[in-house]
């Protein structure tokens, strides 16, 4: 056991130095949640703060928050667990879902977060979307993905868009985002890996930073995504495998974490 762990160790300090793991919490109804292909699967607390210092003990160096109701609704709805969670850690916090408007994207920001997330805003209101960008910049706005057979998604995932994920990628970058965090709905909460193509094809067609969300199970998968770091692919997005202990040595995601890694990566 002891020469397994060694080895272990020795495979992340090669490989996984320069991969972000950012611990995922999806809340609904006040509740921390696992969506499985868009819908609720799990529940792993009535406690999301507590999550969140949780994974701060762990040594996380950033959360992704999801607001799912506010994804379905088109604006924040879990306002209060958001704040809460911000006020409970030290470290940035990534937020999505229901940001829809420049008022909603303010109101992110005014509660504390880090960065916000735009999906369905770029869609429908591209010239919305674009002023928040300019407000913000680059390191504070990033777009958000989520594609089902590569159609991407809107309206917290219950409507189609007709757009291929490259082509929303595209536009955005017209308008100034530098950052795509991307989900593969069929994979997303499944812990049957991810969609690497896509992956490799966003960063290499558009050379903006890409960020993984969704579908690793394990050491396995990082090893898979953190090949595609040379491309531009930077940082996961983890939630079921992190919570139902799925990599076969959790130290290696402090192993991972030791470096301190900007959050902004190079956007």
């Amino acid at each position: 056991m002891k020469r397994f762990l060694c080895i272990l160790a020795w495979r992340i300090s090669l490989n996984l130095v320069m991969l972000l793991i950012i611990p995922a919490i999806d809340i609904r109804g006040g509740h921390c949640v696992q969506m499985v292909r868009g819908v609720e699967g799990y529940s792993y607390s009535d406690d999301p703060a507590e999550m969140a210092r949780l994974w701060r003990k762990e040594n996380a160096k950033s959360l992704h928050v999801t607001d799912v109701d506010g994804a379905k609704q088109g604006r924040l709805v879990n306002v209060d667990c958001i704040r809460e969670i911000v006020s409970t850690v030290d470290i940035p916090v990534e937020l999505g879902g229901g940001l829809r408007s420049v008022d909603a994207v303010k109101q992110a920001f005014e509660l504390g977060v880090y960065r916000v997330l735009i999906s369905t805003m770029l869609i429908e209101n591209p010239d919305e979307a674009k002023r928040v960008v300019d407000t913000y910049g680059p390191s504070k706005v990033v777009l958000g993905i989520d594609a089902l057979n590569g159609i991407v998604a809107t309206h917290g995932w219950t409507e189609s868009s007709g757009l291929t994920a490259l082509s929303v990628a595209l536009n955005a970058k017209a308008l100034g985002f530098r950052r795509v965090v991307y989900t593969d709905i069929h994979l997303d909460g499944t812990l049957r890996g991810v969609n690497l193509r896509v992956l490799r094809e966003l960063a290499q067609k558009t050379g903006m930073r890409i960020t993984s969300a969704g579908g690793i199970s394990g050491l396995d998968d990082l090893l898979e995504v953190q090949e595609l770091e040379k491309v531009g692919v930077d940082s996961v997005v983890i939630g079921r495998a992190l919570y139902e202990n799925r990599f076969s040595c959790q130290g290696l995601w402090r192993q991972c974490e030791a470096g301190d890694y900007p959050y902004t990566a190079k956007v």
